[in-house]
């Protein structure tokens, strides 16, 4: 392969990957140190409505009404798990699955409503991503890395996951003690005057920004991976805030980088004219990692797991 075929072919579904999988693991270890992890599940098929009716009233893959419509749907799904856990008196894990499966269903039937199949918003797309579909045509050599002109012509998709991973980037950053109380202690956070809730709200709305702007690359069930496999697996070897929300956001960026590597490279090694699906790779070895990580562990110390309270 040359280096114009990789640029053009590889780089942009590349950047895609890493992009996506370190934004996940990011934000999943906020929602595991919280016990919440399935509210990712829940968010990343939820967003689905909103997705479709920023599509609808646009009539384009247009990113930021997409963007907003699945933060509207999103917000609509942690008011409607509130309601149905306050007033069926359900616990948290069927209120949340029983909601987020009904708002996945509404999307499914809104895709075939509104023609959204006609641009490629169709159940493969929003289950599996197109990350081999991202391609820059216009790349000639090394040089297009620093031309204007031709990082222009890059995948929308690419300018989007790193437009949000960088606004989401800052914000944990601003929120790094505030989340940090929220994780551990909220009635804590709320007697000293943090607004909980707030904060709640806005990490729910985090982990709905990040499944949408990654859905279309990646897709929802990569989503759902990688907001559980790096941090799941970095909780069984730390018990630092720091290293458990820096290193899932490093172990994602990793698993994204190398599972899009083996995808094409491990069966051609085998003799096989075909390559693999990128996000069934990641996803395969965010699932061994844990893994990995639940042996390391048991070798370390057999000792009972600690609770994590430091900085």
């Amino acid at each position: 392969m040359t280096v114009v075929d990789f640029l053009r072919l590889d780089l942009p579904a590349l950047l895609a990957a890493i992009l996506a999988c370190g934004l996940c693991g990011l934000l999943g270890s906020f929602l595991l140190l919280r016990r919440d992890s399935l509210l990712g599940d829940a968010l990343s098929h939820a967003v689905l409505p909103g997705i479709i009716a920023g599509f609808a009233i646009t009539g384009a893959r247009a990113g930021l009404p997409m963007l907003l419509g699945a933060l509207a749907a999103a917000l609509a799904a942690v008011f409607v798990i509130s309601l149905v856990r306050r007033v069926a008196k359900l616990e948290a894990g069927a209120a949340t699955g029983a909601v987020f499966t009904s708002f996945f269903a509404l999307g499914l039937m809104l895709i075939e409503a509104t023609g959204a199949r006609s641009v490629d918003l169709d159940l493969d797309c929003v289950l599996f991503g197109q990350l081999e579909s991202l391609v820059w045509l216009e790349a000639q050599g090394f040089a297009s890395l620093f031309d204007p002109a031709a990082l222009a012509s890059l995948p929308r998709q690419i300018f989007l996951l790193a437009t949000v991973a960088l606004v989401l980037a800052g914000l944990v950053a601003l929120l790094w003690r505030p989340l940090h109380l929220l994780c551990f202690d909220p009635d804590y956070a709320a007697a000293i005057g943090l607004p909980a809730r707030g904060l709640d709200l806005a990490l729910n709305l985090m982990v709905a920004a990040a499944a949408v702007a990654a859905f279309e690359a990646v897709g929802s069930i990569l989503v759902v991976a990688m907001l559980v496999c790096p941090a799941a697996a970095i909780r069984l070897l730390t018990d630092s805030y720091r290293a458990q929300v820096l290193g899932g956001a490093a172990l994602g960026v990793a698993l994204g980088a190398l599972g899009y590597a083996m995808a094409g490279p491990v069966p051609a090694a085998l003799g096989q004219e075909f390559a693999l699906n990128a996000a069934g790779v990641i996803g395969t070895l965010g699932g061994l990692t844990v893994a990995v990580a639940m042996l390391l562990r048991q070798w370390r110390s057999a000792a009972p797991q600690s609770v994590l309270i430091s900085g």
